[in-house]
């Protein structure tokens, strides 16, 4: 499902102003949040922890009574409505199969209404949808992981809910088990074309089966949008490191250009005047001193003279940490006394204590303009604009040279 078919279609499910409180805490696990789920969508409840993610699961599925708010499905209004009348299946952590009762029998036992022999066909068409005809005897110990979870699915979809719920369904799995079952899931729910909200910690799990994305944090939700989106775009600083590794910067913005310590960088919109930035890890290109040419969007276009120019947006670096990963290398990387992270692939190998450039290949996210009020987070890894002697930190204006070679480089328009 594409995001224009997202915003176009009628929800199917709408949250709104939903709040959650209990006795002798602080403040509210859920503090009045919002969204709604389209036909078919896949929505992933994404956070830490005690944001409030699992709660609001409970207040859609009717476990928890919200202090405030309201909750929609379709054109009927089910905030107080009992769990069992809502239409609403859920894909518990633990799968809650019956352990003395067969697949077969796991299966049928949420289909009581109709007689047992339509129970019985109903509930092997649904072993068949999730490819495990063979398995119809088996008792759930006999089972694996990924199997079992299957098995709670077909269970869930069989009484044909409009709404499924899971909650945190891979993390009793081993991780070699966790992506294929993953991947499995999100086929069998695409194929059954049911609307699914996912409550997960994991960064992976929202990325690799979410539509949509909604990251939560202390009971509010920070940033709604496609997997893409938001790492891509992470409007603070909470969301840029949750979503991922990044180095956060403070620089001085001009327009679309900011001076930091680390030298020039495009920004991804203008601002002026303190902010603060994120630059991924594979967004800074590692390159030898003698081969400092960068290689971004319109690097293979560029003549001999604006080449010599774009290196005025290189960075001389050393590196001071390497991990490898498989199919890519992590590198912690001393760059005037300040630590960056870049990313490469298995190819671009270098050694600790090795001298290289870096080369920011991408615009930098402004994630706050802290002159507006804005507080860079607390307990993060920033690199500070360093304040010139007297008290001026202004960067003054950009070089011709260094502008047109951000241009050059693919890193501006």
């Amino acid at each position: 499902m594409t995001l224009h078919e997202v915003e176009a279609s009628t929800p199917i499910l709408s949250v709104s102003g939903l709040v959650k409180r209990f006795a002798g805490e602080d403040r509210s696990a859920v503090g009045g949040i919002d969204f709604d789920l389209a036909p078919g969508e896949i929505f992933a409840l994404l956070g830490p922890s005690g944001c409030g993610k699992s709660t609001t699961l409970r207040m859609i599925a009717g476990f928890e009574k919200p202090d405030a708010g309201t909750v929609r499905l379709g054109d009927r209004d089910i905030t107080r409505a009992a769990p069992e009348t809502r239409g609403i299946g859920i894909v518990f952590q633990d799968y809650a199969l019956f352990p003395h009762l067969t697949v077969l029998e796991n299966v049928m036992f949420g289909l009581k209404a109709l007689p047992r022999a339509k129970r019985r066909a109903k509930a092997e068409e649904w072993i068949a949808f999730v490819g495990l005809s063979e398995f119809t005897a088996r008792m759930p110990h006999a089972l694996s992981g990924g199997q079992q979870q299957r098995v709670a699915l077909a269970r869930t979809l069989a009484s044909e809910p409009r709404l499924v719920l899971l909650d945190e369904p891979f993390s009793n799995l081993d991780a070699a088990l966790r992506e294929s079952t993953r991947d499995e899931m999100r086929a069998l729910l695409k194929k059954a074309g049911v609307s699914v909200i996912l409550v997960t910690h994991d960064q992976g799990e929202a990325f690799g089966v979410g539509d949509r994305i909604a990251l939560m944090r202390d009971g509010l939700i920070e940033q709604i949008g496609t997997p893409e989106a938001v790492y891509q775009g992470p409007r603070t600083a909470f969301a840029a490191q949750f979503l991922g590794k990044t180095n956060l910067l403070e620089g001085q913005a001009q327009g679309r250009v900011a001076k930091t310590d680390l030298g020039w960088v495009a920004l991804n919109e203008h601002a002026t005047g303190r902010v603060l930035l994120s630059l991924r890890p594979e967004h800074l290109e590692v390159m030898a001193p003698e081969a400092s040419q960068p290689t971004g969007p319109m690097a293979g276009s560029m003549d001999a003279s604006m080449a010599d120019m774009c290196r005025n947006c290189v960075l001389p670096a050393q590196i001071i940490g390497r991990e490898f990963r498989g199919h890519d290398l992590s590198y912690r990387v001393a760059v005037d006394g300040r630590e960056l992270f870049a990313l490469t692939d298995y190819r671009v190998d270098y050694r600790p204590g090795d001298r290289v450039v870096l080369c920011p290949r991408e615009p930098a996210v402004v994630l706050a303009r802290l002159d507006d009020g804005d507080v860079a987070p607390r307990g993060a890894s920033v690199v500070p604009l360093t304040v010139p002697a007297g008290g001026n930190s202004a960067p003054g204006k950009i070089s011709t040279d260094a502008l047109v070679g951000l241009r050059c480089g693919g890193m501006i328009q």
